[in-house]
C-alpha cells in the first residue's frame, strides 16, 4: 500500500497523518484563521520531513476542513442575491410554518445569505405536476441581469417553483445569467437539490453560491501549494458530509457538500475500527478543542440524514439555524471542547461552553492572552493533564495561569474551593455531553447501553471514560492517534456520489417503470464522475426511498431490497419501510404510505486501509511502560490521589492494567478516573471495561 496523506482542520488544532504499509505517522499543529492552508501545509510538511527515506510520492491526498462552515457562521461569504418565482420573495425567510419554540416570544431566526433587497422574482411557473404554465421572458431575464450588476451582486442562487419536476426555467435563467454576467458565480436548485420543498431548497442554494468561490480559492490554492511547495503531485480529494470522497471539480461546483466535512472523519474511524474489533454497533464519540460530537454506528455504517443545520441562533435549538439539504453522516454537536469558556451566570450557576477560546487566544494555560477559564485548564489544575507533555512537550501550559483563571472566574464568584470549581467545569462539560448522546440515541430507537464507545478528538480520551460512565456504556476504545482519528479517518473512505430525485406520490399508485428510469438516470449520472477515478468494475450503488405514512411530516431512509422495478417492488417496498419505521418509533401504523423521493449513493471500493497488527503476549508485562506518578482528582474519593502514568507508546500488545490510571501520548491524553479492566490489544487500542475489575 502506498502513502496516503490526510489532514483535517479544525477549530483549534490542524491534525496530519501519514499511512504506508500499515504503519502511520501523525502530528498536530495550530490551526491558522486567516490562512487555513498554511497549518495544512505545515502539517504535511512536518511530518515528510521526519521520515527517514524522505520520499514525497503519495498515491493519495485527503482533506476535511471547517472553512466553509465558518465562512456560513461568520457571514464572510459572496454578496448574494436569489432569484425565485414571482410571489415567493419571502419564502426564504418565512421559514417553516412552526416555531421552534412556542411559547418563547423572543425567539430568533437567522436571517437568510440573501436580504430582501437582493431578492428578485421572476415571472414564470411550473405547476406540481411538471407542467408548464407560463414561460419566462428572456428579455426581462437580461433585464433582471443587468439589475444584479447594478446591485454589484457577486454570486446568485435560482430556485423556482418545482423546478424539482421539471428544471427547464432554471435553466433558462442560468444560461441568460452566463450569457450576460459570466463573472457571478451562478447555482441553481435543479443541479444542487431537485427535491421538494421551497424553502430549504432556497436556503440550500443559497449556502452554496455563497461560499463557491470561497471554495475555488481555497482548495486550488492548496492543491497547487502541496504540488509546489511539497512535491506532492497526487490527486486532492475531498471528504463530504456523508462520509465520501470527492474530487475538487465536484467540490468546488457543489461546497456545501463539505460543509460537514470535518466531523465525518470520526464517524468513519469508528466504523473501520468497529469491522476491525467485531463491534458492528459502536458510538462514535469525539472532542476537539470547540465542539463534542458523538454518532452512532449501526451495522457498521454512520446513521445518514438527508439535512442539517448551520449556525443555529438561539441556545443552539433545533431549526434556528439554516438549513442544507444534503446528505450528511448524523451527529448531535454541542458547544463543549477543550478550548470551551466556563463563567457564572447572573444567577450563580456554572455554564461551560458554547463560547470557545479556540486557537487564539486559546485557553488560560496557554499563555497567549487568554484570560477566561476553559475545560483544558480544568483539566490541567486536576492534574489531568501535564503541563510538560502537552502536544508531546512541543507546547507547555501555564498551570499558574489556569488555576489564576479558574479562581478570578469560577470558585472566587461561587465561594468554592478551586479544586471544586475545576471538577465543577470538567464534570459540567462531561454531563452535557452525556445527555446530548443519550437523547440523540434515544430519538434513532437505540439502546446505549449496549453500545461500546470509540473516543478520538483531542480532548476525547479526557472526558470519554466520564461521559461513558454517565451513558452506563460497558466498553471504552482508545486508538492509538486519538487526537488525529478523524484525520485517519478520511483515509477509510471511499469515492462517492449522492444523489436524489422527489417524485412524491402514494406507494399503491406508483409507475414502476418510471421509478425505475429515474433511479438509472442518476447511476448513470454518477458512474459517468466516478468513471474518472475508479475503474467501471469497481462502482457499486446503494439505493434508498425517503417514506412516510399519508400526511405525516417527516420521512425514514429506507434501502431498496431490490434492484429491479416492476409489480413485486410495491409489497417488498412496504416490507422494508416497516421495519425501518417500527426500528424507529416502535411500532407500524394501519396507513398508506407515500414515498417523497428517491435516492442513489454511487461509490467507489473501499481503500483497503490495513493497520499495523501486534502479536498479543499474553501477561506482558506493563511496568515498563510506567513513566511516573501523578496526583490525580479521584470524584468517588473527593481528593487528590497519586496514580500511575504510563507512556502509550511502551505499552505492548497484552498488557493489563487497573484504573483509575493516566495514558499520555503526543496528542491525547487518556483519564480513567475511576476503577476499570484495562486491555492493550493487538492494534495497539486501549480498551477499557468500565463494569469488570481485575
Amino acid at each position: 500500500m502506498g502513502l496516503k496523506i490526510a489532514s483535517d482542520i479544525g477549530g483549534t488544532f490542524t491534525d496530519t497523518v501519514l499511512i504506508e504499509d500499515g504503519r502511520f505517522e501523525f502530528g498536530k499543529v495550530l490551526t491558522t484563521p486567516e490562512q487555513p492552508d498554511d497549518a495544512v501545509i505545515e502539517g504535511i510538511r512536518t511530518l515528510l520531513e521526519a521520515r527517514s527515506d524522505g520520499a514525497r510520492k503519495a498515491d493519495r491526498i485527503v482533506h476535511g476542513t471547517t472553512l466553509f462552515t465558518n465562512a456560513l457562521i461568520e457571514r464572510k461569504g459572496a454578496r448574494t442575491a436569489l432569484i425565485t418565482t414571482r410571489g415567493f420573495r419571502d419564502a426564504v425567510e418565512i421559514g417553516r410554518e412552526h416555531r421552534y419554540e412556542i411559547y418563547d416570544l423572543r425567539i430568533e431566526n437567522p436571517a437568510p445569505l440573501a436580504p430582501r433587497h437582493l431578492r428578485y422574482e421572476v415571472s414564470e411557473r411550473i405547476l406540481a405536476d411538471g407542467s408548464v404554465r407560463r414561460v419566462p421572458d428572456d428579455a426581462k431575464l437580461r433585464d433582471l441581469a443587468a439589475q444584479l450588476k447594478a446591485a454589484e451582486v457577486e454570486a446568485v442562487g435560482v430556485c423556482l417553483l418545482h423546478s424539482y419536476l421539471n428544471d427547464a426555467h432554471e435553466r433558462q435563467v442560468g444560461r441568460i445569467l452566463a450569457e450576460e454576467a459570466p463573472e457571478m458565480s451562478v447555482s441553481l436548485s435543479c443541479d444542487l437539490v431537485p427535491e421538494i420543498g421551497e424553502f430549504v431548497r432556497s436556503s440550500s442554494v443559497l449556502a452554496n453560491v455563497y461560499v463557491k468561490r470561497i471554495a475555488e480559492r481555497y482548495l486550488t490554492r492548496l492543491q497547487a501549494r502541496a504540488k509546489c511547495e511539497l512535491g506532492l503531485g497526487a490527486p486532492l480529494f475531498i471528504i463530504q458530509s456523508d462520509g465520501g470522497l470527492c474530487e475538487i471539480a465536484e467540490a468546488t461546483d457543489k461546497p456545501i457538500r463539505l460543509v460537514e466535512s470535518g466531523p465525518a472523519g470520526g464517524a468513519l474511524a469508528a466504523a473501520h475500527y468497529g469491522e476491525l474489533l467485531g463491534h458492528p454497533d459502536i458510538l462514535a464519540f469525539d472532542m476537539g478543542g470547540t465542539t463534542a460530537k458523538a454518532c452512532i454506528i449501526v451495522d457498521h455504517e454512520p446513521l445518514i440524514a438527508n439535512e442539517f443545520e448551520v449556525d443555529r441562533q438561539y441556545q443552539f435549538k433545533k431549526h434556528s439555524g439554516l438549513p442544507i439539504k444534503v446528505p450528511v453522516i448524523e451527529l448531535i454537536e454541542i458547544g463543549t471542547g477543550g478550548g470551551s469558556i466556563a463563567k457564572v451566570d447572573a444567577m450563580m450557576r456554572l455554564q461551560v461552553g458554547p463560547q470557545s477560546a479556540g486557537s487564539q487566544p486559546g485557553p488560560a494555560a496557554y499563555g497567549q492572552g487568554g484570560q477566561a477559564p476553559t475545560v483544558t485548564d480544568a483539566g490541567l489544575v486536576l492534574g489531568y493533564l501535564d503541563p510538560a507533555f502537552f502536544l508531546g512537550g512541543a507546547m507547555r501550559l501555564d498551570l499558574g495561569r489556569a488555576r489564576a483563571a479558574i479562581e478570578d472566574h469560577v470558585a472566587g464568584p461561587l465561594g468554592i474551593s478551586l479544586r471544586e470549581a475545576a471538577y465543577g467545569i470538567h464534570q459540567l462539560a462531561n454531563e452535557s455531553m452525556a445527555s446530548a448522546a443519550r437523547i440523540h440515541t434515544i430519538e434513532r430507537g437505540q439502546n446505549i447501553q449496549a453500545f461500546p464507545m470509540f473516543a478520538t478528538g483531542g480532548a476525547g480520551p479526557m472526558h470519554a471514560y466520564g461521559v461513558a460512565s454517565a451513558l452506563r456504556c460497558p466498553r471504552v476504545i482508545y486508538p492509538l492517534g486519538a487526537g488525529v482519528m478523524s484525520a485517519l479517518g478520511f483515509l477509510t473512505a471511499p469515492i462517492s456520489l449522492s444523489f436524489a430525485r422527489s417524485r412524491p406520490g402514494r406507494v399503491d399508485d406508483l409507475d414502476w417503470a418510471e421509478a425505475g428510469r429515474i433511479v438509472e438516470e442518476m447511476k448513470a449520472e454518477g458512474r459517468d464522475i466516478l468513471s474518472r477515478n475508479v475503474a467501471e468494475e469497481g462502482i457499486g450503488y446503494r439505493v434508498f426511498a425517503d417514506m412516510r405514512y399519508v400526511l405525516q411530516g417527516s420521512e425514514v431512509r429506507v434501502p431498496v431490497p431490490f434492484e429491479s422495478f416492476g409489480a413485486d417492488s410495491r409489497d417488498a417496498l412496504m416490507d422494508a419501510f416497516e421495519r425501518v419505521y417500527a426500528a424507529v418509533y416502535g411500532h407500524v401504523m394501519q396507513a398508506p404510505a407515500e414515498l417523497i423521493s428517491w435516492r442513489v449513493v454511487v461509490h467507489g471500493p473501499k481503500p483497503d486501509l490495513m493497520l499495523r497488527r501486534d502479536d498479543v503476549v499474553a501477561d506482558a508485562d506493563s511496568a515498563g511502560a510506567v513513566k511516573g506518578r501523578r496526583g490525580i482528582y479521584i470524584p468517588a474519593e473527593k481528593r487528590m490521589v497519586e496514580v500511575p502514568v504510563y507512556d502509550r507508546y511502551a505499552l505492548s500488545a497484552g498488557c493489563r492494567m487497573q484504573g483509575p490510571m493516566i495514558v499520555e501520548e503526543r496528542e491525547s491524553t487518556v483519564v480513567i478516573n475511576g476503577p476499570g479492566a484495562v486491555f492493550v490489544d493487538e492494534f495497539a487500542n486501549l480498551i477499557v471495561d468500565l463494569d469488570r475489575v481485575e
